[in-house]
Parts: structure tokens; C-alpha cells; sequence
């Protein structure tokens, strides 16, 4: 069997640039950036990310409790990996550019990268890296405040990282229409039960704990905003393509993670910081041993 006909058949699948090779990381980086309000989308969430984190630096800088101060940690480092991440979009090194298989709504979409049109739509599989790290933290940061136990924060965690794998593997997966959709049905499963976790498991813990008050406020808006996400990718380009503007999509998402983690984050804070009794856990709290910790 002659072998040029496959050949040919993957060079006509490769996306070129004006110079005839590849699309570069240059290349999407210039097209990000010309595109203001994709670029926007990226940009303001570096700064607000920054500034969550200096907000938070020095609003806790008097903590004293070790519990306290884990929770405001782990609130500030949602802030520090969507700072990283947010810079990785707007560098081009977590976008791509894929063309969606047969039988997708966006099949036959084209991008304009470099002055050339190039067959596929621009993806930000960079995203689904922020969100397995930080949603983690939120999830951390909400399971503690609820005095949840190990088990459930366990499970929670474990099925929200499964939940953001799952997505990345419908964001990436070109082979197949329906393989999208699979990843994407998987997805939301493990979503619905880490939603079932925080409104219905943790709101118990919350009550024992008597942190049910602040607790309510950020389930609700954790979970109001993080049903966004599945929705936004129904209607893009990654799903349904109703919203074919990858800008447009792009803003959803963070308006939606200003919300879910910049605001929730300072309302976390905010309540920590006067150390309540029901936050408080004592010098001992998380010590490997049985000296107790000096203080910090």
C-alpha cells in the first residue's frame, strides 16, 4: 500500500500559518492580543487575581489560629493558580487551535491566525487546568468552614479534579462528535454530585458547626456560578456552537470566575479574619506531632 495518500490526507488537516508551517505559540499569542475583547477576558482577571491576593495578604496578616489561617490559605491560593493560568492564556501557550469533528456545528468554522484563514476554532484548554487546581481549593476552603469531615472533602475534591479532567477530555477530543458529548455527559455527572455534596452534605455539617450563616451565602453562589460553566460550554464553540464568538464565550467564563472565586474568596476572608469560635481550632490544629507548633 503506498503510504503517500495518508500523508496527504494529515497535511491537509494541519493548520498553517502565513509562513507555511505550523500555527506558533507567537502566532496565537498575536491573535489573542488583536483580539481586544478576547484579550480583555484574560487580562482583567491577572489583575483581579493580583489584587485578590494582595487584599488577602494583608487582611490576614494579624491570624493567629492555625484553622483559620489554613482557610485562608488555601482562599488565597485559588487567586494564585488562576493568576498563572490566566497568564498562560493570554501568552498563547494554553490555546489552540483544533478542528471539531465531523457532525459538529463548528466543523466547518475557520480562524484567522497570522493574516491566514486556517481550518478549526481557537480552543482554551488552558481554562480546565485553572479549574482542576483552584475549584479543588474553593471546594477545601468550603468544606472546612462547613467542619466537614475527611471523607467527604475527599470525595468531593477527587470528583471535582474528575469533573475538570473529564471536561478537558470534551474540550480536546476531535476524533469523534460523540465522544464529546460522552466526556461531556461524564463531566456534568461527577458535577451533580459534588453539588449534591456542598448543598446537601456540607449545609448538614454547616448547621452542627454553626457556620451555617456564611455558609449559605457561599454555597449559593458557588453553586449558582459553577452551573455556568457546563451551560457556557453547551453554547459555544466547544459545544453547540450557538455562540460562535470565542470572545463571547470567553467573557462568560470570567465573569463567571470573578465571581466564584474573587468574590467568594473575599467574603471567606472577611469572615475568617475575626476568628470566630466556630473557625477557631486551637495552637495543635493540623500538628504532626505531639510537641505543640511554636507561633509563626
Amino acid at each position: 500500500m503506498d503510504g503517500t495518500a495518508p500523508v496527504e490526507s494529515v497535511a491537509q488537516h494541519v493548520p498553517l500559518s502565513s509562513h507555511g508551517s505550523e500555527v506558533t505559540q507567537t502566532d496565537l499569542f498575536q491573535h489573542v492580543l488583536e483580539d481586544t475583547l478576547l484579550a480583555s477576558s484574560l487580562y482583567v482577571n491577572i489583575a483581579l487575581a493580583g489584587l485578590t491576593i494582595l487584599a488577602i495578604v494583608f487582611l490576614a496578616k494579624d491570624l493567629v489560629d492555625p484553622r483559620a489561617k489554613l482557610i485562608v490559605v488555601s482562599t488565597m491560593m485559588i487567586s494564585v493558580v488562576s493568576i498563572a493560568s490566566y497568564t498562560g492564556l493570554a501568552s498563547g501557550l494554553t490555546v489552540s487551535i483544533l478542528e471539531m469533528p465531523d457532525g459538529h456545528n463548528a466543523a466547518e468554522f475557520t480562524t484567522m491566525v497570522a493574516g491566514e484563514e486556517v481550518d478549526g476554532v481557537l480552543t482554551m484548554w488552558g481554562r480546565y487546568l485553572t479549574w482542576a487546581l483552584s475549584t479543588p481549593l474553593i471546594l477545601l476552603s468550603l468544606g472546612l468552614i462547613a467542619g466537614t469531615n475527611l471523607t467527604k472533602l475527599f470525595t468531593a475534591i477527587t470528583l471535582d479534579i474528575a469533573m475538570c479532567v473529564t471536561g478537558l477530555a470534551a474540550a480536546l477530543t476531535t476524533s469523534s462528535h460523540g465522544f464529546r458529548w460522552f466526556w461531556y455527559a461524564m463531566s456534568s455527572i461527577f458535577f451533580l454530585v459534588v453539588v449534591y455534596i456542598i448543598l446537601v452534605e456540607w449545609q448538614k455539617d454547616a448547621e452542627k458547626a454553626g457556620t451555617d450563616d456564611i455558609f449559605k451565602k457561599l454555597k449559593i453562589l458557588t453553586v449558582v456560578m459553577w452551573f455556568g460553566y457546563p451551560i457556557f460550554w453547551a453554547l459555544g464553540v466547544e459545544g453547540f456552537a450557538i455562540i460562535e464568538s470565542v470572545a463571547y464565550t470567553s467573557w462568560g467564563y470570567s465573569i463567571l470566575d470573578i465571581i466564584a472565586k474573587y468574590v467568594v474568596s473575599m467574603l471567606i476572608v472577611l469572615y475568617v479574619i475575626d476568628e470566630p469560635d466556630t473557625i477557631t481550632a486551637g495552637d495543635d490544629y493540623g500538628a504532626t506531632s505531639e510537641v505543640t507548633p511554636a507561633d509563626d
